[in-house]
C-alpha cells in the first residue's frame, strides 16, 4: 500500500524543511542586498547625507518659530515622597542605582578589556565611553535631584542624560553613516549642544522666561529622525536596528512611566510610582546597548 510523504506540507523539523527555511532566509539577505544597491544607486552617500542635514535644518528653523516651553513648576510634585532609613523620596532615589550599575559596567568593561575585542577600531569606542560615563553621571545628578526636589537642582539631573543622548546619536552616526566623524569632532560638538541647550534653558530660568526648547529638540530630534537615519544607512557594525528599537522601546516607556507617575503609583496599590519604574526602565534602555555590544550581536 503506497504511503505518503510524512514531510510533505511540513517545513520544519526536517532537513528539506530547514533547506526551506535556509532559501527563505537567503532570498530575505538577497532582496534586502539589492535594496541597499537602490539605495546607493539613487542617492549617493554625500546626497544621503546631505539629506539628513537637510531635514536637520528644516527641524531646527521650525522649531525657532514655535513658542517658550517653560518649565512646568509641578513637575516636581512627584507620587511617591515617601522616606525609609532616613532617605527622603525613597523609592525615586535608590532605583538610580540601575543608571550606577549599567553606566559604571559599562564603562569598565570598555576600558579594561581590550577595545579590539568589542571594537573594530579603538577609536570606535569613544561615543561608548562617552554614553556609559553619561549613564553612570546621571544617577549622582537624579539621586541628587530626588532628594529635594527644585528647578535649581533639576540642571543637575539633566546635564548627565545630555551627554548620554548626544554621546549615543553620534555613536549611530559612527556606526552608520561616518565612523571618523562619529567619533571625534561630532561628538565633541554634539556633546556640546546638549550642554549649552540646558545651560540656555538655565539662564532664561533665571530671568523668569524659562524655555525648553532646545533640549526639548535635543532630547527627541533622534528619536524622530531615526528611522528615516536606518533606512538610508542600512550597513551598521555594533547596533542593528532591531537593537535600536529596543533601545527607544525602553526609554519610550520610560516616558509613559514618568506621564503617568501618579497613576501608576495608585494603580499599584501605593507600592511603586510611574517615576520610579520611569528610572529602571531607562538603566534598561541603556542595558541595551551593553548587552548588544558585549555578545557581538551587532554582527561586527
Amino acid at each position: 500500500m503506497p504511503q505518503g510523504n510524512p514531510n510533505a506540507g511540513n517545513s520544519f523539523g526536517t532537513s528539506d524543511g530547514a533547506l526551506d527555511i535556509w532559501g527563505m532566509n537567503k532570498q530575505y539577505i538577497c532582496k534586502q542586498r539589492q535594496i541597499n544597491v537602490m539605495r546607493s544607486t539613487y542617492l549617493s552617500s554625500q546626497q544621503r547625507i546631505a539629506l539628513l542635514i537637510g531635514v536637520l535644518i528644516v527641524s531646527f528653523i521650525g522649531l525657532l518659530f514655535l513658542e517658550p516651553i517653560p518649565q512646568d513648576p509641578d513637575y516636581h510634585l512627584f507620587a511617591d515622597t515617601r522616606a525609609f532609613f532616613g532617605i527622603p523620596n525613597f523609592n525615586d532615589v535608590i532605583s538610580n542605582a540601575g543608571f550606577a550599575l549599567v553606566g559604571s559596567i559599562g564603562f569598565i568593561s570598555i576600558i579594561r578589556m581590550s577595545r579590539r575585542l568589542l571594537f573594530v577600531q579603538p577609536g570606535d569606542a569613544r561615543p561608548y565611553l562617552v554614553l556609559f560615563l553619561g549613564v553612570a553621571l546621571v544617577s549622582l545628578g537624579s539621586t541628587y535631584y530626588h532628594w529635594s526636589p527644585s528647578t535649581d537642582r533639576l540642571l543637575w539631573d539633566r546635564l548627565p542624560m545630555s551627554v548620554a543622548f548626544m554621546a549615543f546619536a553620534a555613536a549611530i552616526v559612527a556606526d552608520r553613516v561616518h565612523s571618523r566623524a562619529g567619533n571625534s569632532w561630532l561628538l565633541l560638538i554634539l556633546t556640546g549642544l546638549g550642554l549649552a541647550s540646558l545651560l540656555y534653558w538655565d539662564q532664561t530660568e533665571q530671568i523668569g522666561r524659562s524655555d525648553l526648547r532646545f533640549y526639548a529638540f535635543v532630547q527627541f530630534y533622534p528619536v524622530l529622525t531615526l528611522p528615516l537615519l536606518l533606512w538610508l544607512f542600512p550597513d551598521h557594525r555594533y547596533l542593528p536596528g532591531k537593537r535600536i528599537a529596543w533601545v527607544f522601546g525602553w526609554y519610550g516607556l520610560s516616558k509613559v512611566f514618568e506621564h503617568y507617575d501618579v497613576f501608576i503609583f495608585k494603580l499599584l496599590g501605593y507600592t511603586v510610582s510611574g517615576h520610579t519604574l520611569k528610572h529602571l526602565a531607562a538603566s534598561a534602555s541603556a542595558y541595551v546597548v551593553l548587552r548588544t555590544l558585549s555578545t557581538g550581536e551587532g554582527g561586527r
